[in-house]
């Protein structure tokens, strides 16, 4: 019983559970910051822009059915302007600062077409050696 109780021990006290509960604080800390950045800049920007910042009352039916697209049309402008924020606010100042290595270059395998790094110098997919 002891030996479990300190492997129990290990696990929560381990490195691994600690950084992952850390990362999973603070993602959640970075979700309602950029969160409130959509909801409290771009949204009301969209607006002034569109004139409409809300879609949610769009909707049409069909022998008794409602569909309602415009809380789509919402969801898809939410995602959208959430992995824009991200991008253009966190990835690349990030990138420029050196925080987060870019992208590596892309081509395409010459014998089956898959997408290798520009610097590879055997295709992982087919095996071909590449020039």
């Amino acid at each position: 019983m002891r030996k479990l109780v300190d492997e129990f021990r290990g696990f929560v006290l381990g490195g691994n559970l600690i950084a992952l509960a850390i990362a999973f604080v603070i993602g959640a800390a970075f979700a309602a910051l950029v969160s409130a950045l959509v909801s409290d800049l771009i949204t009301p920007l969209v607006a002034a822009i569109f004139g409409k910042p809300d879609f949610g009352d769009l909707t049409f039916s069909i022998n008794g059915s409602r569909f309602r697209y415009g809380d789509f049309i919402n969801a898809l402008l939410t995602f959208l302007t959430v992995a824009a924020a991200i991008f253009f606010f966190v990835l690349k100042p990030s990138q420029r600062l050196g925080l987060v290595p870019p992208s590596p270059a892309m081509r395409g395998c010459p014998r089956c077409t898959t997408s290798i790094p520009e610097a590879a110098t055997r295709c992982p997919q087919c095996t071909a050696d590449l020039v």
